[in-house]
């Protein structure tokens, strides 16, 4: 049986941390998705999930961190990572996080192709 761990987002950036490691670049950021319906009495509500995301610069899909910017929208395929650690409070606490495999700006009304 063949396996698969496969996440695509497509969102607006939040806040981006770049670190230099060594000779490489890697950025920690958060990606919006928003998911709009209507409720029970017809009112508007959009629901928006925060996504986190690491990429490593130099990755095959990943050549710049440049598109990385707070507002900007891109597309991100890579694989979820599951992490458990304990808190500074001591308490166990779950971590779901991207790890980037490909990263494009959008530009609106446009679906990236997948490669």
């Amino acid at each position: 049986m063949e396996q698969l761990n496969r996440i695509e987002i497509r969102g607006n950036v939040g806040n981006v941390n770049v670190l230099n490691v060594g000779n490489t670049r890697v950025a920690h950021f958060s990606v919006a998705t928003n998911f709009a319906y209507k409720d029970r009495n017809g009112e508007p509500v959009i629901d928006t999930t925060w996504h986190y995301v690491t990429a490593w610069e130099g990755n095959k899909g990943i050549p710049s961190l440049e598109c990385i910017q707070k507002g900007f929208p891109i597309y991100v395929t890579g694989r979820l990572r599951v992490q458990k650690y304990i808190a500074g409070d001591g308490i166990e606490r779950t971590s779901m996080d991207i790890i980037a495999s490909s990263i494009e700006p959008v530009e609106d009304n446009v679906v990236p192709q997948m490669s």
